[in-house]
């Protein structure tokens, strides 16, 4: 599916990691949104300053925009055609405040309540202080998951959270066990946030069903991509009513390995909300 706008009374969210938003738009990202009917776009891997940012989204979005204090790394943002009631930055640990990784915006669709937020979640690396960063901010992850749950109103959780949930979610599970991004303790994390007390749903594994992937992110190297060798680590995370109003889940995915903006590829759900 590609269409150009969402079937009537849906809300389409995309979501993906652009790799850094100049080299996306010198790659064709432009193309791809201008004909793909978004109402509300979540980025991850921004690594672009704010005035570049709005300069290439143009007029036409209501941006909430947080960058990294490390310059060219991270930065996230949520875009809507909509204007929000509010917006907040960081995850609630304010070890990560300035880490550019969590951005949340409210917003009132036909008299819902709806917060949507853009996550980058570390790729961690194990025995370093970045698996140690990842696990604690995957700690206030579960935290705020909690208490938007508990919350009024909807709210969908987006982007690149670097776990891959299960070995569907890999195509070389056997080859990463012992490896940042599908470590069985990583994984645990999804168990609970997935879990059926928990409140929140996996939109784009409900409605794939039980089979690989489809796969959100391939290597740049090798043949990685045109042979599909991919994980499926960008996710849209809804709580259990907005998730029953998911009606389509698609991964963007190029057609060739050299028309790709991004070594990731766009996530896109419609909501009936």
């Amino acid at each position: 599916m590609n269409a150009a706008s969402s079937p009537e009374e849906a809300v389409r969210i995309a979501s993906v990691n652009v790799n850094g938003i100049r080299a996306a738009y010198k790659r064709g990202m432009q193309q791809w949104l201008d004909g793909r009917g978004v109402d509300i776009l979540c980025l991850q891997e921004v690594r672009a300053p704010d005035a570049v940012v709005r300069s290439l989204l143009g007029e036409n979005w209501h941006i909430h925009h947080a960058e990294a204090e490390a310059k060219g790394r991270a930065g996230v943002l949520i875009a809507s055609r909509q204007e929000p009631v509010a917006v907040r930055t960081g995850i609630g640990d304010s070890y990560f405040d300035t880490a550019g990784r969590w951005v949340e915006m409210d917003l009132e669709i036909r008299g819902s309540a709806l917060t949507v937020v853009s996550a980058y979640v570390h790729s961690g690396e194990v025995g370093t202080q970045k698996q140690d960063d990842k696990y604690r901010f995957l700690d206030a992850l579960g935290e705020r998951l909690a208490a938007l749950r508990d919350g009024a109103g909807h709210a969908v959780v987006l982007g690149d959270l670097n776990v891959g949930h299960t070995q569907r979610d890999i195509r070389n599970w056997k080859g990463n066990v012992k490896k940042a991004g599908f470590l069985p303790e990583e994984r645990a994390y999804f168990d609970r946030f997935l879990s059926d007390g928990s409140g929140f749903v996996d939109v784009a594994r409900s409605l794939a069903g039980d089979v690989d992937g489809p796969y959100t992110w391939w290597s740049w190297r090798g043949q990685a991509f045109d042979n599909d060798t991919g994980w499926r680590i960008d996710y849209q995370l809804a709580t259990q009513d907005l998730a029953a109003r998911a009606v389509s889940a698609d991964v963007d995915r190029a057609p060739s390995w050299d028309t790709r903006f991004s070594d990731h590829a766009p996530l896109v759900v419609d909501y009936r909300i």
